[in-house]
């Protein structure tokens, strides 16, 4: 298993407005995107990486010049790895409203020739997956061979199979939800009150008074960092130990070397992450419901997607978006009789863990794609309904059992 190496972004800049569910729209906006691998000739090998909150289009390989610059999900797409480039051509998409080159907040308003800022529209998850529809189109792909996402990302490749179920054949949601529970909504809420609440904020216009709202950033770093881990990852990284090995009878000083870190964490966050994207992101997760729209009955809302496949995967320690959030989403494609397979994998890192390595859970990708890729080398014209076909056996140390109707 190799690296792809350098990898160069694109972007494709669309002058046609994109309708927003907000019922406002976004006009002549740019996707920044990478690809990894080749297309093939009946272009049906295309794999979508739908990316989370502070990721990118920067899924794999490094950016040429810059240290430390591999993807976020370098572990899981490359040559040779359980996402291959070698048989598999993979896209990942920055979305619109993001800080890492899409238009967003700190692009100019074709309006007022000045930033967005706060002005920039409300996006929702649905409103990404319409915008990652026309770039696939300019690509000249018809369907997907599969849509992937983790955490948010599962809720794109969720929504792609409810909004555009004949362009793509397989689903894989990682550690994701079909909405936020109450709990959830909670901490994203005090997160933007930290932003929205630091005076360098200036009602979300701060890039004209040349400020950062930085220590808003920080604590919302930190309160959300604090989300993706365990409490037994914590106890086994940090424990109680103490910084400086002994007290320092200070309440406003570093005394534990967990504080110690998640100041770091919120340190570097400030300094590459824009605080409206960190607004409109989390309003995004916030908002997604898909069984909303049919009175609450989440069956109903995956019912388009009787043609899909899906791989679900949960980890035990995940806390914030537990493995009984995914078992609503087995259920629900369940009682539409939709082939499903779950995998429910006892990690220790909690939410982060689908980002992480793990023998299992990469061992169960691997066979999944596997079976994914003899799918579209068998396949005919690539605008046909897949055919159903069973859901694999996990591979590695501790295989899953897969639940299939």
């Amino acid at each position: 298993m190799g690296s792809i190496g350098i990898v160069q972004p694109l972007s494709k800049h669309f002058e046609q407005p994109l309708p927003l569910r907000s019922g406002a729209a976004l006009r002549d906006y740019t996707l920044v995107y990478e690809t990894y691998g080749t297309l093939n000739d009946d272009a049906n090998n295309a794999v979508l990486v739908c990316h989370a909150l502070n990721a990118g289009a920067h899924v794999a390989g490094v950016h040429a010049g810059r240290e430390r610059s591999e993807g976020w999900w370098d572990n899981l797409v490359g040559p040779g790895k359980p996402l291959d480039t070698e048989r598999f051509f993979v896209i990942g998409v920055n979305n619109p409203g993001s800080c890492f080159g899409s238009t967003g907040p700190m692009h100019h308003n074709p309006a007022t020739g000045r930033p967005y800022g706060a002005d920039f529209p409300v996006v929702t998850v649905e409103d990404w997956v319409d915008a990652q529809a026309r770039l696939i189109d300019a690509l000249g792909i018809r369907q997907l061979a599969a849509v992937i996402g983790g955490s948010l990302g599962g809720m794109q490749a969720m929504a792609w199979t409810m909004r555009h179920p004949q362009r793509v054949r397989h689903c894989i949601a990682v550690a994701s939800a079909p909405n936020l529970s109450a709990q959830n909504i909670a901490f994203n809420e005090v997160a933007r009150r930290a932003i929205i609440t630091d005076p360098d904020f200036h009602g979300g216009h701060y890039y004209a008074h040349g400020v950062v709202p930085a220590r808003g950033l920080r604590v919302a770093r930190m309160i959300g960092h604090i989300t993706y881990l365990s409490d037994d990852s914590m106890a086994a990284k940090f424990g109680r130990g103490l910084r400086n090995g002994r007290l320092g009878y200070t309440t406003q000083e570093i005394e534990f070397q967990i504080e110690s870190y998640l100041r770091h964490q919120g340190d570097k966050f400030s300094e590459y992450f824009d605080a409206n994207t960190y607004l409109l992101i989390t309003r995004a997760l916030d908002y997604f419901d898909p069984a909303a729209e049919h009175g609450g009955d989440l069956a109903a809302a995956f019912a388009p997607a009787r043609n899909n496949r899906f791989m679900i995967v949960s980890f035990t320690t995940d806390w914030r978006f537990a493995p009984e959030r995914s078992r609503e989403i087995v259920k629900a494609l369940v009682d539409n009789r939709i082939a499903v397979s779950y995998a429910e994998i006892d990690a220790l890192h909690g939410h982060d863990a689908f980002l992480l390595d793990d023998a299992r859970y990469h061992a169960l990708l691997r066979a999944y794609f596997e079976r994914v890729a003899l799918e579209a080398s068998a396949l005919r014209p690539v605008d046909q309904p897949p055919h159903p076909v069973a859901p694999p056996r996990a591979g590695g140390n501790a295989p899953q059992r897969p639940i299939a109707a």
